[in-house]
């Protein structure tokens, strides 16, 4: 594995070393720092995983951290460890776009619980994204006639009326449709409509 799933990051040796060993122990192979700054060293060329980190740290807080990452496009989910006093700034967390918070003192099952929780919902995020990447280069190869054509469809338009507001026949309309879900690999109408949703269309 070239790139570890969960980044965890605290000043505290004794805490690093513990979090990272029972993720290690619940199979999730883990990379840890001793602050926010030198895992924003590494932190542009992620693309995998998530990050554990204390909300209060010297130099940065957990909550800057996630602003940061953020800032720089990395979108890893962000799980925020907190103190019992610290729960207005876990919230405030949250509002950043923090995936979620933990109090100390935590179970095992609580972390290990989360963790796996945010690894799901990144992957679920990039899948998304790919599709809708995919989708819109197939929306690229359409004409201009056929992106016409979709956005009738789109309306809920019958091929008559498409046909009558672009001056074709219905029949020249249905052949625009089947060309669309030729070079889009949609099945049917309604998957051709999702498709185009998707993309943003």
């Amino acid at each position: 594995m070239t790139e570890p799933l969960v980044h965890v990051i605290d000043d505290d040796e004794a805490v690093r070393v513990s979090v990272g060993f029972l993720l290690e122990m619940a199979d999730l192979p883990a990379a840890t720092y001793a602050s926010p700054l030198e895992f924003l060293d590494v932190a542009p060329g992620l693309t995998g995983g998530c990050i554990v980190t204390d909300v209060r740290m010297p130099g940065m807080s957990g909550l800057e951290l996630a602003r940061r990452l953020k800032d720089l496009g990395v979108g890893l989910p962000v799980i925020v460890i907190t103190g019992h006093g610290d729960t207005a700034l876990a919230i405030e967390a949250l509002r950043a776009g923090v995936q979620d918070f933990i109090e100390k003192p935590f179970s095992e099952e609580t972390l290990v619980g989360s963790v796996r929780a945010a690894l799901a919902s990144h992957r679920k995020t990039g899948e998304d994204q790919a599709e809708r990447r995919r989708f819109a280069q197939m929306l690229e190869s359409l004409s201009g006639r056929e992106r016409d054509v979709l956005r009738g469809v789109m309306a809920g338009k019958l091929n008559k009326t498409i046909g009558h507001e672009l001056g074709i026949s219905p029949r020249t309309v249905e052949v625009y449709r089947a060309k669309m879900m030729g070079k889009t690999g949609a099945g049917s109408l309604s998957e051709l409509v999702r498709i185009a949703m998707l993309a943003g269309f």
